[in-house]
């Protein structure tokens, strides 16, 4: 077989092989084919590992079937279930060899031509190279089946993959056992049919860029000093010693000025987890893997995290954003696209983000809020989820206050003290090598995570909209001292719901004067701090609305 055409159309995505070994010579040729392929800055960030071992092979199979369980559960109709069950769709045992295809991360790790667009050209090069390997297989008598539905974090365990090697998938390497009617195996088996031609369109206008300058109005103040006093004066009459309510008293009469009612009442509170990587993971600055992000995203929408607990329990609407996790989640998820890219750069060596990409983010997040607005909602809590994000968070803290980065940095996740020592080294390399201008939207875009500067937008929108705006913990305050800096104002709307045992985060609340409501030693992030400190708020709203007042319980104020 020597024609390409004929070639291409009749390579298959194999589930059926014969137990034929594969020579050693053809897969040499056939890896020196992937080798020849595109690779973006020249890097060689491909890799491969070949697998015989049958002890392997079914460790795999079952992350497989793990898996695969799941898949089914996503169908779509009872008889969609039935036909996905008839598929085969690996063949990881049967087949005599298994290639897994690897692209290196921390080739970005250096400045890498072809990168600075998208972090993906690197994955897009190792797909160009299966490609290859696919099509010099088939041209030599052999074929490769793609397998993907795993979990990629155990798989990566399984192999003993360093935390920078991401896998492709696996791949089913041997003699084809059918050609499958000259057809993709699915559309033979009438799974799907593929169109019999390729979609081309041609772009013939361009398109004004969204990435639209947002401004956030500071509405005028309203003259409180009379509506003040009435409030204060009413939670004083309320059959108690003044001031034995302690911060509830305080935080009602916050959200009585808020609302700017003597009955104020808390209407359908939400939650939002902004969720997105950051390219400074690679450097060693977390504790996990940056494909936790992605599985932590996933276990969200399955309702297993901890803030998915605390919002049933409290009777929080929760909503998770995609504003940047390195994946490509399914479109039918209960998920809210905001994506600006696959996580940003890595900030050692040069901008994580650009300006335009802020300002998207700005955008994004206040798009998001002003929705939720206008389904009558006046409380929204603000949670994060993204591997690397202390470590974000505490360089924009840095260069906001003005204060070494070592009295920023936090444990995190969980590192140790020999890996909170490494974090706090590669921040302060990060911030010695910075290079851009002096204004805050600059460093922003140098330092910032697409997750904390999409909070930004909704948090300022939020007041925009009059909500309370309830902080989670040390991320999510950086997020609200930016915000504080666009608009001072928006201090008289916001509840932070706890002290962080992230070290930095007193040090913010001190700087804006401001006391939390809770001190559990929480260090999850999702907005897990917000849920839990939300009954306290419903008590304060309570016992202003539906307390007795000493005349209306006939209690002299003097006995008390």
């Amino acid at each position: 077989m020597t024609d390409l055409d004929e070639i291409l159309k009749s390579r298959r995505d194999t589930r059926h092989f014969t137990k034929d070994e594969v020579p050693d010579a053809v897969i040499e040729k056939a890896l020196q084919a992937g080798h020849w392929a595109p690779s973006v800055g020249l890097t060689d960030a491909t890799k491969y590992y070949l697998i015989k071992s049958a002890e392997i092979k079914k460790a795999i199979k079952g992350l497989f079937l793990e898996y695969d369980e799941k898949a089914v559960a996503l169908t779509d109709s009872e008889e969609q279930k039935i036909a996905y069950k008839t598929l085969k769709l690996e063949a990881i045992e049967e087949a005599p060899l298994g290639l897994v295809i690897c692209y290196d991360r921390s080739v970005l790790n250096n400045f890498t031509i072809g990168t600075v667009g998208s972090n993906e050209a690197i994955k897009f090069s190792s797909v160009c190279a299966a490609q290859n390997i696919w099509l010099s297989l088939t041209e030599q008598g052999y074929s490769m089946g793609w397998v993907s539905i795993l979990n990629y974090y155990q798989f990566k365990q399984l192999l003993g993959l360093p935390e920078n090697m991401e896998p492709l998938g696996y791949f089913c390497v041997g003699k084809p056992a059918t050609n499958y009617d000259n057809q993709p195996m699915l559309q033979q088996l009438n799974w799907k049919q593929k169109q019999e031609f390729p979609l081309v369109e041609q772009i013939t206008v361009m398109h004004e860029s969204k990435a639209e300058k947002v401004s956030f109005g500071i509405k005028e103040e309203f003259d409180s000093a009379v509506f003040a006093n009435a409030l204060q004066h009413k939670i004083d009459q309320k059959t108690k010693p003044t001031g034995s309510l302690g911060v509830l008293e305080v935080l009602a009469k916050q959200i009585g000025m808020v609302f700017q009612t003597l009955e104020p009442k808390i209407i359908k509170p939400n939650l939002v987890v902004f969720a997105a990587d950051h390219g400074i993971a690679n450097h060693g600055v977390s504790a996990y893997p940056q494909d936790v992000t992605r599985q932590m995203v996933t276990n969200f929408l399955t309702g297993g995290a901890a803030i998915n607990v605390f919002c049933k329990q409290n009777k929080i609407q929760l909503a998770i954003v995609d504003a940047g996790v390195n994946y490509d989640f399914p479109m039918n998820t209960n998920l809210i696209s905001a994506k600006i890219g696959m996580g940003t750069h890595s900030f050692l060596h040069g901008a994580a983000m650009s300006k335009t990409e802020v300002e998207l983010c700005f955008m994004k997040g206040s798009e998001i809020v002003a929705s939720i607005a206008k389904t009558g909602s006046n409380c929204i809590g603000f949670g994060e989820m993204g591997i690397g994000n202390t470590a974000t968070a505490s360089v924009l803290m840095s260069i906001i206050l003005g204060l070494p980065i070592e009295d920023c940095v936090g444990k995190g996740t969980g590192v140790n003290d020999e890996q909170l020592i490494q974090k706090i080294s590669i921040l302060e390399k990060c911030i010695a090598n910075y290079y851009g201008s002096d204004d805050i939207q600059s460093k922003l875009a140098y330092f910032g995570g697409f997750e904390i500067m999409q909070m930004v937008g909704g948090m300022l929108q939020a007041k925009q909209e009059n909500m309370l705006i309830l902080v989670d913990g040390f991320i999510c305050s950086v997020a609200f001292l930016i915000a504080f800096k666009k608009n001072p104002s928006i201090i008289e709307n916001a509840i932070f719901c706890h002290s962080s045992a992230e070290q930095g985060h007193q040090k913010i609340l001190d700087y804006l004067g401001v006391r939390s409501l809770l001190q559990l030693d929480l260090r999850l992030g999702e907005g897990t701090g917000c849920a839990i400190a939300f009954p306290l708020i419903e008590s304060a709203v309570a016992f202003l609305n539906d307390m007795a007042s000493f005349n209306s319980a006939g209690v002299s104020s003097r006995e008390l």
